[in-house]
């Protein structure tokens, strides 16, 4: 799938002003907070999950007929920290930076991998689109400690309830089951207005007090008929969001990628969310690692299926 030169504009600031700072240049705040700390990563994969809900066999099935190819947060956490630590990412030396959906829910996932490497430069906005763009990215590698690495995690989620609905999810403290994701689901109504032919007209294409919404809706016109093919509309919502997705990452990255420092690792797919009492699941379509020049030097994927 390919993006207009002015979708892609429409994320990608230009970095010209922007000068990553030299390596050794001072000692940042994110050091000081991690070098202390004595625990592994995967000593705090096991800590961060001891607290949360046992895996649910009756949900795992669910999702994972509804998803073929997810995995448990739990699962995800574990492969992921033990290849990159392989590769020598240690919560002391790791920046995490997510591009994730504002949805409170979307937060469990990177909640769980800032209580392993212990922060996190945001990148994303509604639906999980990189809003911060390329200088957002030229600010979170200035960002990555000396001589350290950079975990990238990025995409869109959805929602699925006990009884199997996608496209909806059980919230804390809330009796109504609501829509997940919020902003995916309006923006796929917007396609579909236009597709059906029951769209109004309307000089306001954009408002900035809705921009990022604008900008969803814009991002997935290019997706009406494989969504209107869909067998299951919600549950291709997400796929259809990650491939556009995935192109605005990729382009921020190959601008950005002189800023790395030693290493940096791309994990993108789709967050799935169930209920508070369950486990989350994330289905993983990429874990890409590149070298301190910024070359793509190993597909990790595999390893983690």
């Amino acid at each position: 799938m390919k993006l207009s030169p002015a979708v892609i504009t429409l994320f990608v600031a230009t970095t010209e002003a922007f000068t990553v700072a030299p390596t050794g240049h001072g000692t940042s705040k994110i050091n000081m907070i991690i070098n202390g700390e004595t625990e592994t990563a995967s000593e705090k994969v096991a800590s961060v999950f001891s607290k949360l809900p046992e895996e649910n066999a009756v949900v795992d099935k669910l999702v994972k007929t509804n998803f073929p190819g997810a995995i448990s947060n739990k699962d995800l956490a574990t492969r992921v920290v033990e290849l990159l630590g392989e590769k020598g990412f240690k919560p002391s030396n790791t920046l995490l930076a997510t591009s994730l959906c504002a949805d409170e829910l979307a937060r469990e996932l990177e909640d769980e991998f800032v209580e392993i490497y212990g922060n996190n430069f945001n990148l994303g906005g509604l639906s999980g689109f990189p809003f911060a763009g390329n200088t957002g990215f030229g600010a979170m590698a200035a960002h990555i400690p000396d001589d350290g690495f950079c975990l990238v995690i990025h995409g869109p989620h959805v929602g699925i309830t006990k009884e199997g609905q996608i496209g909806k999810v059980e919230r804390s403290g809330i009796a109504l089951v609501d829509n997940c994701c919020g902003s995916a689901i309006a923006a796929s109504n917007y396609l579909k207005g236009i597709t059906d032919g029951g769209a109004t007209i309307t000089p306001k294409i954009q408002q900035f007090t809705d921009f990022q919404q604008g900008a969803v809706q814009e991002l997935i016109l290019p997706f009406g008929k494989r969504l209107g093919r869909a067998e299951n509309r919600m549950r291709e919502l997400p796929y259809a969001l990650y491939d556009s997705q995935e192109a605005l990452v990729t382009d921020i990255v190959n601008t950005g990628k002189g800023g790395i420092k030693k290493g940096l690792a791309v994990l993108g797919g789709i967050q799935i969310n169930t209920s508070p009492d369950t486990l989350d699941y994330f289905h993983p379509l990429k874990f890409d690692y590149y070298d301190s020049d910024g070359n793509l030097v190993e597909n990790m994927l595999p390893y983690l299926r």
